[in-house]
Parts: C-alpha cells; sequence; structure tokens
C-alpha cells in the first residue's frame, strides 16, 4: 500500500487487521492450559499477524504524516501526542514475539498465560490510542 492511498482504505485496513490480530488473540488466550504440540501453529502465526498489526500503523499512518501526505492539524497533533504510546505498545509486542516466535530459540510456554494477560492489557491501550487518531483521520 502506497502512503497515498486514501484514508479510507488505509483505516478500513487497519480495523480489518485489527480484526484478525484480536480473534486470534482471544482464540490463543483461550485455548488454556496452552498444549505446544496442539497450538503451536496458532501461537506462530498469531506472531506474525501481530508483527504486521503493529508495523501498519507505523508504515501506513506514521508514513502518511512525515511524507506530508496528511496534513490535517487535528490528525497530526493527535498522531505526534500518542506516538510515544504506539511505540511502547509496539515494544512490548515485539517482544512478545521474540519470546514465543522459536524460529532462532526453543520455546518456554511456561509464562504465556501471563505474557498474554500482560499483551492484552497492552493491546487495549494501543486500540484507545489507534481509536483516537482514526477518529481524527474520518471526521
Amino acid at each position: 500500500m502506497k502512503s497515498d492511498t486514501p484514508t479510507k482504505e488505509i483505516t478500513d485496513k487497519l480495523l480489518t487487521e485489527r480484526q484478525e490480530m484480536l480473534v486470534m488473540f482471544c482464540e490463543l488466550a483461550g485455548s488454556q492450559p496452552f498444549d505446544l504440540s496442539l497450538h503451536g501453529d496458532a501461537l506462530r502465526k498469531f506472531c506474525e499477524v501481530l508483527v504486521d498489526y503493529c508495523a501498519f500503523v507505523h508504515f501506513e499512518f506514521y508514513e502518511r504524516i512525515n511524507n506530508g501526505v496528511e496534513n490535517r492539524e487535528a490528525v497530526v497533533n493527535i498522531a505526534k501526542e500518542i506516538y510515544p504510546q504506539i511505540v511502547e505498545t509496539s515494544e512490548i509486542a515485539s517482544e512478545f514475539n521474540d519470546k514465543y516466535d522459536e524460529a532462532d530459540h526453543a520455546l518456554d510456554i511456561s509464562r504465556l498465560d501471563s505474557d498474554l494477560n500482560q499483551l492484552g492489557e497492552t493491546l487495549a491501550v494501543r486500540i484507545e490510542m489507534e481509536d483516537r487518531i482514526l477518529d481524527a483521520f474520518i471526521n
């Protein structure tokens, strides 16, 4: 998707990716007690979708602002205000991915339940921040 993509397409894509991520999150969190042999593929797929979802805001919303494509004052002001929280939530999601993406290390799922709880709280904050910028984008 290019940075000049119309706002509606970008917001629709974000909401679609968010929904996909949340459905996978709920399915994964609901599969406790976690069994790697049964739920390992779901965990790997969730990590992939989580990273894509988090990256979308950085590479679509903020790219539009940084490139001057988006210049509505309300959008730019909200984006600047919430950026530190977006970065913080992205870092937590990235840490979760690094811990549970078994591509380069053996997977330890002993703390998965508590890590999912923390990630859920983080995602709730992120969604609240995203909704603020979405409101500015569509209004």
